[in-house]
């Protein structure tokens, strides 16, 4: 066992050998598992973006038709009927209030099982690479300029005061569709913390610094991705490609800050997802939906063309 200092930080690192340090291989293929990885990771925090560009072919294939039409007739899955996002009547403290209470009924969806599992099954593949990782980004001589501000932007404080500023806003100008932005934003803000919070003291895994056992999920990628997916819920792919973008790039600070492994942060952008979903099951269809096949799951890639109005 060795160390690594950089400046004031130290990283622990295994050895072979005290004369060797890291075998040969592993420290050739490091940098390429670490590429691969952030690949992974941008390719899954964009999907729900990419997938606004592509549209659902008039006839899908009868064995992915069947599934889709089996999925949204259970009556435990959150559906959302198609077109634009409809304004509630009210968007005072008390339709917030009840809101939200009724957005945690609908948290024991089976769409949100799925999602839950898939973010899992990826949090458990990429869990080997845990100590590999997150000393790369640590010890890397780009990242500490890059990712500066990670855990500043990142964090629930932040966009907390972000979210009541939008739904004051809205409120101020008697804006609802402002305001209910805002509603979203805040109830999927507390949704997530209340899952988050339950999650870390359940499994109390120890941070990479030591710091405490609070490790998994980051707090910081989920909140960031529980608010881009209330955004690209309510703005669309205009809205939805920096949300994710920002929510990447706060995920991936969190492993040079010493403070995640690489499955808090895989798992941490899950419960976000499932959180910003479950408060914006209203309006118009989500892109990306999780469903349960004969063997396993598979996630489906749609956008359907809004209707042209009529003349």
């Amino acid at each position: 066992m060795g160390t690594v200092s950089t400046g004031t930080r130290t990283v622990e690192t295994h050895q072979d050998s005290p004369s060797t340090g890291r075998p040969g291989y592993l420290a050739a293929a490091a940098p390429i598992l670490t590429r691969l990885v952030m690949a992974a990771i941008g390719a899954a925090a964009l999907a729900p973006v990419a997938v606004q560009a592509q549209v659902l072919a008039p006839d899908p294939p009868k064995k992915l038709a069947s599934n889709l039409a089996a999925t949204a007739e259970s009556p435990s899955v959150v559906v959302q009927p198609a077109g634009p996002i409809p304004t509630p009547e009210h968007t005072g403290l008390k339709a917030l209030a009840l809101d939200f209470f009724d957005d945690i009924k609908h948290l024991p969806a089976s769409e949100n099982f799925w999602w839950a599992y898939a973010g899992g099954a990826g949090a458990l593949a990429v869990h080997p690479a845990d100590k590999q990782v997150t000393p790369y980004f640590v010890n890397a001589s780009w990242a500490h300029d890059v990712f500066a501000f990670g855990a500043i932007l990142g964090n629930t404080a932040p966009l907390l005061a972000i979210s009541g500023t939008v739904y004051v806003g809205g409120r101020w100008r008697q804006n609802d569709q402002v305001a209910h932005l805002g509603m979203d934003l805040l109830q999927a803000l507390a949704l997530n913390n209340a899952l988050v919070q339950t999650l870390k003291y359940t499994t109390r895994r120890e941070r990479p610094d030591g710091s405490g056992r609070t490790s998994f999920p980051s707090g910081h990628a989920s909140d960031t991705f529980a608010v881009a997916t209330a955004l690209e819920r309510h703005l669309g792919w205009k809205g939805a490609v920096p949300a994710y973008a920002f929510s990447s790039y706060v995920a991936m600070s969190r492993l040079h800050d010493n403070r995640h492994y690489l499955s808090d942060v895989v798992f941490g952008a899950t419960v976000g997802i499932i959180a910003g979903r479950t408060v914006t099951r209203h309006g118009r269809e989500f892109p990306v939906a999780v469903t349960a096949i004969p063997g396993g799951a598979m996630i489906v890639y749609a956008r359907r063309p809004t209707p042209s109005p009529g003349p």
